[in-house]
């Protein structure tokens, strides 16, 4: 519980980041030691072009950890003001800085998200656009191991123990989240706790129903398809609201260039007149037409392989009565446990083979289409068996005779006997879907609760006891008043990357249970709403814990989730009603045989459950599109505020040319001299702390080069030492 006791409790070394915004993992392979240290000089060397100060330390085996910042602060305010220009040219920010850079950062502070952003793009944009172009996916960088900001230890520790001991979360909440991790990962947790405040209402009704009503009650299948569509359309304006009270309303449209996107031809862009990289859109469209048989495979492998495992599981639980049927009953989940995965992985090799042959220009459009395959597979691991239950076991039960056969024969074959196994007439189970439903609310929560908190965390825990079990001597102490907070850092480099599309995907996939399927049992909503409770604070934990801090990436939605949303919604409008007309005549048993079921009464309920969505989301959509937010409010505002500057200035004043910045490959170099007179100074003013020394051990590119060669060689040393006295050891015991 080491972990758990440094984060309730941190100390100054791991309170303390040293001023560090990123740090570098860099791999020293001794095998390729030449084209390692080679690397590391060309590294230190783009970063300090760019206007980045470096420091350098041993790291875990073989590697060096490369700690940078920002090494001017009139050059790092010189690119916030670039950065917020180019988002007022692209629409993002309804008017444009204060041409006085100073007065434009004070009128609107850099919050350190924004503030860690600038630098990743500083880090990792290309040459061409001014930074330094490491990135760890290029060949060229191949021993760049990961670039990472620094957990805020003392922002964590608040941070848990105030979501712990609140019930619900307040806007404020969200924007303290949003200031610290960007809103990529703040519209996540907007959206779960909107979602979690509109399943109260919901759950209250379903408890009602499942009291009062049953399942498959026309009343709550209605009062569930209206609840849908009202959170569906709400976030959709929530969202926007939320998009302009951040600042970040149309920032999808600044898209970040993908470094392995292979361009066709050069062609002038129609509207600013500039060269951009083109490649022909029939060509990804044929490419395209490939998901449509990759989404038949999907249905064929995954569903072939659910259909079998159900067929199996109803033929040892409903009408096998033989010995070992407590035992035999394991035997259809331990297939489909081997058998989901294995699927699902080969489906989706293929899927992001197919997303790479697509070519996507920039990175939101290559992950966007990738999400949208993984939900194909993702609908179909989650939905599929409950599909079997309601619309073929439930209704149809007779339609199993020739499978329950088919395993009737086959367990007679295995078992060599020409006794006669003893089975039991079959009889449709009523409650067979509640049970699932259960699996799916409760029991499946639990466990994914257990593989996303607690089992990253005994991982984490028995890696680090295994690394000093096996570490042999260091290459070099740290300093005292480094040593803390070195060994955090090399602890945080061996965390997993968080990323927030799983997060989203559980979510989305939760609201798809409950819009289709909780018709079945209505208590699903009751648990998905602890469940959710519980998953704020969990996910907050995962990302503060067992997660290398996100870089703080803007959005101004959730993205292809919305679309997943607006199908599930709709879906579940047709799904629920036909679920209720296919199985509400089938609560106590039908012999297998279906009841008083007509194929125009089924088509009917499914067209007017449409028809039912369709006037009620417009409904709804009228009435939203009336009310007034605070996020349209701030824009109306800084809209107004726009054009009476404009009229105070009398147009006649370039703010553009008077503040632009000049580009980085001009920007001020940072000198030995600029250092020492920086050490000098801090000397004089008795500021000899921690940070100071940390940054003044190298003093300017060179020695940090050239202390980085020193420890190149000290590890490539230490290791031959090493490989010597593991191999002495048995010579020893031979003699």
């Amino acid at each position: 519980m080491s972990n758990l006791k440094d984060f309730s409790q941190p100390s100054s070394g791991q309170e303390s980041n040293f001023g560090v915004d990123y740090v570098i993992h860099y791999k020293v392979p001794a095998a390729e030691r030449d084209e390692a240290e080679a690397g590391f000089v060309q590294l230190i060397q783009a970063l300090t072009a760019v206007g980045l100060a470096t420091e350098v330390r041993h790291g875990e085996k073989e590697s060096l950890l490369i700690f940078v910042k920002v090494a001017s602060p009139d050059l790092f305010a010189k690119q916030v003001y670039r950065a917020r220009l180019g988002d007022w040219l692209h629409g993002v920010r309804v008017s444009a800085p204060h041409h006085d850079i100073a007065r434009a950062l004070q009128d609107e502070p850099v919050v350190e998200a924004e503030r860690l952003r600038l630098i990743y793009l500083m880090i990792t944009k290309p040459r061409n656009e001014g930074g330094a172009g490491i990135t760890p996916t290029n060949a060229k960088w191949k021993n760049v191991e990961s670039i990472f900001p620094l957990h805020s230890r003392s922002f964590n520790k608040e941070w848990i123990k105030k979501w712990g001991s609140k019930y619900t979360l307040e806007q404020t909440d969200i924007d303290n989240i949003r200031d610290k991790f960007g809103e990529s990962v703040a519209f996540y947790f907007a959206f779960l706790r909107s979602y979690f405040r509109s399943l109260v209402l919901l759950s209250a009704c379903g408890f009602g129903a499942w009291l009062l009503l049953g399942q498959f009650s026309y009343l709550y299948t209605l009062l569930c398809g209206l609840w849908s569509v009202v959170f569906f359309e709400y976030w959709k304006k929530q969202e926007v609201d939320l998009a302009v009270q951040w600042g970040v309303r149309g920032v999808s449209s600044i898209q970040q260039s993908r470094p392995e996107f292979e361009w066709e031809h050069e062609a002038e862009d129609p509207i600013t007149g500039e060269p951009v990289k083109v490649y022909p859109p029939m060509k990804r469209i044929k490419t395209q037409l490939l998901q449509i048989p990759f989404a038949l495979a999907c249905v064929i492998a995954l569903g072939a392989l659910i259909v079998t495992c159900n067929s199996l599981e109803v033929f040892i639980n409903e009408v096998y009565t033989g010995p070992g049927k407590q035992y035999l009953g394991f035997l259809p989940t331990i297939f489909l446990v081997i058998g989901t995965p294995t699927i699902s992985s080969v489906l989706m090799g293929a899927a992001e083979k197919l997303n790479a042959m697509e070519n996507y220009a920039t990175v939101d459009a290559h992950d966007a289409a990738l999400i949208q395959k993984q939900f194909v597979l993702n609908f179909m691991t989650s939905y599929m068996a409950l599909f079997f239950t309601a619309f073929v076991y439930t209704p149809f039960g007779h339609i199993l005779h020739p499978f329950l056969n088919f395993w009737r024969a086959t367990a007679q074959t295995l078992t060599f006997s020409e006794k006669e196994l003893p089975t039991q007439e079959f009889q449709i189970n009523p409650a067979r879907i509640s049970k699932q439903m259960f699996y799916f609310t409760v029991t499946a929560q639990i466990v994914n609760f257990a593989t996303e908190v607690v089992v990253p965390y005994i991982k984490q825990q028995a890696f680090q006891k295994a690394k000093q079990l096996k570490s042999g001597p260091k290459v070099q102490e740290d300093h005292e008043e480094e040593a803390e907070f070195l060994e955090r850092v090399r602890k945080e480099c061996t965390l997993e990357e968080y990323d927030v599309s799983g997060d989203y995907r559980e979510m989305v996939m939760q609201f798809g249970y409950v819009a289709m399927f909780s018709v079945a049992w209505p208590l699903a909503a009751c648990c998905f709403l602890v469940n959710n409770w519980v998953e704020l604070r969990s996910d907050a934990l995962k990302i503060a814990i067992s997660s290398r801090r996100p870089i703080p990436w803007r959005t101004d939605s959730i993205g292809p989730w919305l679309t997943a949303l607006s199908f599930l919604s709709w879906l579940g409008s047709i799904t629920s009603s036909a679920i209720v007309y296919l199985c509400s005549n089938s609560k106590n048993g039908t012999q297998g045989e279906p009841s008083q079921l007509k194929a125009w009464g089924l088509l009917l309920s499914i067209l007017l459950a449409e028809h039912f969505y369709l006037v009620v989301q417009l409904a709804v959509r009228f009435v939203l599109s009336k009310l007034d937010s605070p996020g349209l409010q701030k824009e109306r505002k800084e809209r107004f505020q726009m054009k009476k500057r404009l009229l105070e200035e009398n147009l006649g004043q370039d703010a553009a040319e008077e503040a632009a910045a000049p580009g980085i490959e001009h920007s001020e170099k940072i000198t030995r001299e600029a250092l020492e007179e920086e050490a000098r100074q801090a000397s004089i003013r008795g500021h000899g702390t921690p940070e100071e020394m940390f940054w003044q051990r190298q003093r300017g590119m060179q020695e940090t080069i050239e202390v980085g060669r020193r420890m190149i060689e000290q590890q490539v040393a230490a290791g031959q030492n090493g490989k010597k006295s593991a191999s002495a050891v048995p010579s020893e015991k031979a003699s």
